[in-house]
């Protein structure tokens, strides 16, 4: 993995101690030890289950659809969010865990739905394809059950304008990826770049469908991008 390179590192640190108004510490310098830290006791005693039930509270106030099922269910789920939403056409990214959903191709074909998988070979037509897609379909890679929020993490295979451009959304969330808030989330990434692991150029936070507030704080859904969205838990997976 390669790093970045610091420049000017004494310079700025010696100007910000001239005006603190002392000389510069090189040395005795620890990190505090705080007595509190409620950014890790928030639901730090939550099992995977107890997290899922904080998600489906907090899906109430971010205007999402939350469904529970098991891995046996799920391809039923998915085809009845598709149709409750009146979609017709799909995007998703190419992604393994798809195989959840069995023959899940020939299924929607079935149904009258077109699918397009995201080929970054194809460029662009990627982006057309979610542009005039009905609905965006992936699976997350992180979920905070305290905020609602999905990550997905981007990468040639799994373009962020599936999450973001078409009308509606649907994210597939294994239980198995919930963790109580974006202080566990901060944790993992960090994790990944001390273990040299590759990590995506874009990590996108996703909190329900699109909103947008005016000055007065009338919020209104589905500004721009996705008008609807629905979180699909897999107690199984």
């Amino acid at each position: 993995m390669k790093t970045g390179t610091i420049e000017n590192r004494n310079s700025f640190l010696e100007n910000v101690a001239a005006k603190l108004g002392r000389s510069r510490r090189s040395s005795g310098v620890a990190k505090p030890d705080w007595q509190t830290n409620p950014q890790w006791d928030v639901y730090r005693n939550s099992s995977q289950e107890g997290l899922a039930d904080v998600l489906k509270k907090q899906c109430l106030l971010i205007h999402t659809q939350y469904i529970e099922t098991d891995a046996a269910g799920l391809s039923e789920k998915v085809l009845h969010v598709i149709n409750d939403y009146g979609a017709k056409s799909a995007v998703i990214p190419k992604d393994s865990r798809f195989g959840a959903l069995g023959d899940y191709m020939a299924l929607w074909k079935e149904n009258g739905i077109s699918v397009h998988e995201w080929n970054h070979k194809l460029g662009d037509e990627n982006i057309t394809a979610c542009e005039r897609a009905d609905i965006g379909i992936a699976f997350s890679d992180l979920t905070l059950a305290e905020s609602g929020t999905v990550v997905q993490f981007s990468s040639r295979d799994k373009g962020r304008s599936i999450h973001l451009l078409p009308k509606t959304y649907l994210c597939i969330v294994p239980l198995s990826t919930l963790v109580p808030r974006l202080t566990q989330a901060a944790e993992h990434i960090r994790n990944l770049l001390k273990n040299g692991e590759h990590l995506a150029s874009c990590a996108d936070f996703i909190t329900g469908p699109s909103n947008s507030a005016d000055i007065e704080l009338n919020l209104i859904v589905g500004v721009h991008g996705p008008i609807k969205a629905s979180y699909i838990v897999v107690t199984d997976l």
